[in-house]
């Protein structure tokens, strides 16, 4: 079997959950005696005109190519369809001919990627880590930090938060309370409701050409219920790799060692667990935070994230660590933060917390609140309040018994061989349905 793997970046550049997930998938599939190439996008230059320069490359034994996007003059639609690659990914089927192409992002990849393998007759999978069929920003959150519980019905609406993203249009919508907003989009709307209607039409098209679309959360699954039809969406839970993570019991002594591990991103949340530190009354024991994570990503919200320190002893941005150490880190931790104020979706995170043994404290929602059983394995605590979260720290370092009985209440999570064998009868049964369509165009 030879499947082609579509993400929108690889490591060891970038190194997200999606990324990782990839990753580890194509590395499993070579592993079990398949073939399997990933392609990703590697730099984007608006200097250069339009374009793509493919370089293979080869990364820890898997095979990549990477793909060099220049954008200058390049088609309004290339954000989402990016018809560049997907003249590439045409080319490269008809020379490699892969049985499959499972689609990890679309994002930056475009969906247009779906369309020709429909049109070579190569089935196609969508894997869904987010929520970019749904919403040009991704998160579905909004760009005033409230998430949208599903996206507006005027596509001018989503112009308009993008518009935001500049400074001078979000003060704007601030400062009159919503108004500049509306009058935006009285006045220039019609190009970005034509714009991004046409970027949802398109890729509700694009979704319908996939064989099976993947939800790896009930709550995902559900907000694309409207998009795919109930046989072709399938929820599958992400499995670890549970050999790798096993460590002593948590240290359950003083301080309280809590932790969060991931992206250092305004949507991640990390914010919060610095302001609910500076909102938790002093007590007999003491709380340490070490924050992991790219500190040089976001270097703006990495600033915020110092100036809200204010040198706090009790708190260290610790940076990254290589995925190898991740049982070395957990060793050290008596719990994990997931702050995040957007619907994650299933936190590598989380699972990888929990396969360590490590009870979680999540934000209630989204596929966090699935995983993370209350009072059960972990704590919730009301999305985006800071004060909240600290309730919920303070409990756990005064309550006697709470932390040990969280500890007991952790289960191990799916691993990655059930994950994936699952995942690998899919592919087979899904290759055997569409074999004999395969290029057609080259019978």
């Amino acid at each position: 079997m030879k499947v082609l793997l579509a993400v929108h970046h690889f490591p060891p550049r970038y190194s997200a959950g999606a990324e990782l997930y990839t990753f580890r998938l194509a590395r499993w599939l070579l592993e079990q005696g398949h073939e399997a190439e990933v392609v990703c996008i590697e730099t984007l230059d608006e200097e250069r005109p339009v374009g793509v320069e493919a370089i293979q490359d080869t990364y820890e034994g898997v095979s990549v190519w990477r793909l060099h996007l220049g954008l200058r003059n390049a088609p309004s639609n290339w954000s989402y369809a990016n018809p560049m690659v997907a003249a590439w990914v045409a080319d490269y089927m008809r020379a490699a001919r892969p049985d499959l192409l499972h689609l990890q992002s679309g994002y930056l990849i475009g969906a247009g990627v779906l369309e020709v393998a429909h049109q070579l007759g190569v089935p196609s999978i969508v894997t869904l880590h987010d929520y970019w069929f749904l919403c040009p920003r991704i998160t579905l959150l909004r760009s005033d930090g409230k998430v949208c519980t599903t996206p507006p019905t005027d596509p001018a609406e989503c112009a308009w938060c993008l518009q935001q993203d500049q400074r001078r249009y979000r003060l704007t919508e601030q400062l009159s309370g919503g108004a500049a907003g509306r009058t935006w989009i009285a006045l220039n709307g019609e190009a970005g409701r034509h714009e991004q209607a046409a970027r949802r039409a398109y890729l509700r098209k694009a979704l319908g050409l996939a064989n099976l679309v993947i939800a790896p959360s009930q709550f995902l699954a559900g907000m694309f219920r409207d998009l795919v039809e109930p046989s072709r969406l399938q929820v599958v839970r992400l499995g670890i790799n549970t050999k790798d993570l096993d460590s002593p019991p948590p240290p359950q002594g003083n301080p309280l060692q809590l932790a969060y591990i991931g992206q250092i991103a305004q949507h991640k949340g990390v914010h919060l667990i610095i302001e609910a530190l500076r909102l938790l009354p002093q007590g007999e024991r003491t709380v340490q935070l070490q924050v992991y994570g790219d500190l040089d990503q976001h270097p703006t919200y990495t600033q915020r994230l110092r100036n809200l320190m204010a040198k706090d002893p009790r708190i260290t941005l610790a940076g990254r660590f290589a995925n190898g150490r991740i049982a070395e880190v957990l060793a050290t931790v008596d719990a994990l933060i997931v702050p995040s104020i957007w619907y994650e979706n299933s936190p590598l995170t989380i699972l990888e917390a929990q396969s360590a043994g490590r009870p979680v404290l999540a934000s209630a929602f989204g596929g966090m609140a699935e995983l993370v059983q209350d009072e059960v394995d972990g704590l919730h605590f009301r999305p985006g309040e800071a004060k909240d979260l600290a309730r919920q720290i303070k409990r756990l370092r005064d309550e006697p018994g709470l932390l040990a009985r969280l500890v007991a209440g952790v289960r191990t999570p799916t691993s990655i061989d059930e994950e994936l064998d699952c995942l690998l009868a899919t592919y087979t049964r899904i290759i055997a349905q569409h074999q004999p369509n395969l290029f057609p165009e080259a019978a």
